[in-house]
């Protein structure tokens, strides 16, 4: 483990509560030392859910290592049961707590309680968060799922949305309308709004629908060796997804493939105007394997941006990332470093980063227009109006996501142009005012560090050539950057200034 200001995954214990957070009727008992109760916050204040999450911490302090641990977790479990009356429990313990090995899945059992106590083994200093959260909806379903007869219609369950999820709430919806079209009922959803009593009639429906592989492929694949379900593979993020997802569920269910598109306004881009000024724009790929292998075929086949980089945060999708960065000639980054990231998007300068909420940052540290697609998160993400990924709605969304920060940098671009007209410089107040306004005062003449180059030159730039490089338009001006810096490097200037960018430009130019 090691410190950092920022993480993609917490713990895998934070895994485990994405999945109780977003259950009914299961409470988890956490064997945890005071301060790693700061995880239920991040349901409240980024989820901003009305109620805290269903977990019970035991808080031990430092005095009590040298008493007795193991009682301590004993009473925590039966108060919460006592408390609370849920269905079932699960039970673990935190990083820390894994330390002083008190065992609470062999405490729990003890106890003689009178509802299902489901132990999880997650190792803190081996995995992370979205393991926690598979491995916690696996061992649920093996501990309360039992073959049952199937339902006379066909149905299906769709598995893996889990609390702090990326547009989960709507996704499910709009799965359900999808299978509907087609007319095949939903038999449960679960994580999200599932109780233990939902997951003990999973075995009803004819097959499961995977909507998020990172927290839920355990579970179905189990469910298809033991239940005789099988599951999707294809997650329909995306025009071009979607319909491959129906025909899949065609050919699991033998039913014809009955699809509403009358939802759906993304075709008209790829005959619009709009469309030819943002093709082969260079976009920057980088969240949760799912997500990321989503973006960049919606990328490439549906908006016509070049892929210049992708990668993940979760090594377990490291192999299908790795194996879709070589299909396009591309080395991925795995990594959960965000100083990883940020040197890669650096190095690149793409037009656009399509990433998480730390991505979001990095493009504002860079002047990289960002949209997020995928979690980490924060509370702008969780919109209260309706917004998902899947299905065809979702690709609306997602046009409207990808394209406006693109559309809204030309603005900018042109505000900043012509900031220094007459009529239009900051010093000029509005019309209706007079024109009047205070002065500004000269910005001083400094050195502004350059951005990490692709080939390593530890050039500067002189503060009046980094103004003349915004002049440049945004989705130009990382290759400006690049080819200045190289030509300097080349050449051992080791501050460009105005008249470097300019011979840079001519240089390239004849070229």
């Amino acid at each position: 483990m090691k410190l950092s200001l920022w993480t993609y995954e917490g713990p895998p214990h934070v895994g485990a509560m994405r999945v109780a957070t977003a259950m009914k009727g299961l409470h988890y008992v956490l064997h945890a030392p005071q301060g790693d109760t700061y995880a239920d916050l991040l349901f409240t204040m980024i989820e901003r859910r009305d109620h805290r999450p269903p977990v019970s911490y035991t808080t031990f302090q430092a005095r009590d290592l040298g008493a007795d641990t193991a009682t301590l977790f004993k009473t925590t479990a039966q108060d919460a049961v006592a408390r609370f009356a849920p269905q079932a429990i699960i039970v673990g313990a935190s990083c820390t707590a894994e330390l002083i090995q008190d065992d609470p899945g062999g405490l729990a059992a003890t106890l003689g309680l009178n509802i299902p106590v489901i132990p999880l083994d997650l190792p803190s200093y081996q995995r992370k968060e979205g393991f926690g959260t598979d491995e916690t909806f696996l061992q649920i379903v093996r501990h309360l799922a039992k073959p049952c007869a199937r339902s006379e219609a066909i149905t299906a369950n769709l598995i893996g949305p889990t609390a702090l999820g990326f547009r989960h709430r709507d996704d499910i919806t709009e799965v359900t309308r999808l299978l509907a079209d087609m007319g095949i009922g939903v038999n449960v959803v679960a994580p999200m709004g599932a109780t233990p009593s939902d997951i003990t009639r999973m075995g009803a429906a004819h097959f499961n629908v995977l909507m998020y592989p990172e927290h839920a492929e355990s579970a179905a694949r189990w469910m298809q060796q033991n239940l005789g379900q099988p599951y999707t593979k294809c997650v329909p993020i995306g025009v071009g997804a979607t319909r491959d997802f129906l025909a899949e569920v065609a050919g699991i269910t033998g039913l014809p493939v009955r699809a509403d598109t009358s939802r759906l306004r993304l075709p008209w881009w790829t005959r619009s105007v709009d469309s030819t000024y943002l093709t082969g724009k260079r976009v920057f790929v980088f969240g949760d394997g799912t997500h990321v292998a989503a973006a960049v075929r919606i990328a490439r086949e549906e908006m016509g941006f070049t892929v210049a980089g992708i990668g993940c945060y979760n090594r377990e999708m490291a192999r299908p990332i790795r194996a879709l960065a070589q299909s396009l000639g591309l080395e991925a980054v795995i990594s959960d470093d965000y100083l990883d990231v940020e040197e890669a998007i650096a190095a690149l300068q793409p037009e656009l980063i399509l990433g998480t909420q730390m991505e979001r940052h990095i493009g504002k540290r860079l002047g990289i227009p960002c949209a997020v697609i995928s979690a980490p998160v924060h509370v702008q993400d969780f919109p209260a109006r309706y917004a998902p990924q899947m299905g065809w709605e979702g690709a609306n969304v997602i046009f409207d996501t990808w394209v406006h920060p693109l559309v809204m940098g030309l603005e900018d671009h042109l505000l900043h142009m012509f900031r220094d007209d007459f009529e239009f410089h900051d010093a000029a107040g509005a019309s209706h005012h007079g024109g009047q306004h205070s002065e500004r005062a000269p910005e001083p003449e400094t050195l502004v560090q350059a951005m990490p180059a692709g080939n390593d030159s530890n050039v500067i730039w002189l503060a009046p050539a980094e103004k003349e490089l915004k002049k440049i338009p945004f989705f130009v001006r990382g290759k400006a950057r690049r080819n200045t810096e190289s030509y300097a490097a080349e050449r051992g200037i080791a501050a460009i200034s105005v008249e470097t960018l300019y011979e840079a430009k001519a240089h390239y130019a004849r070229g």
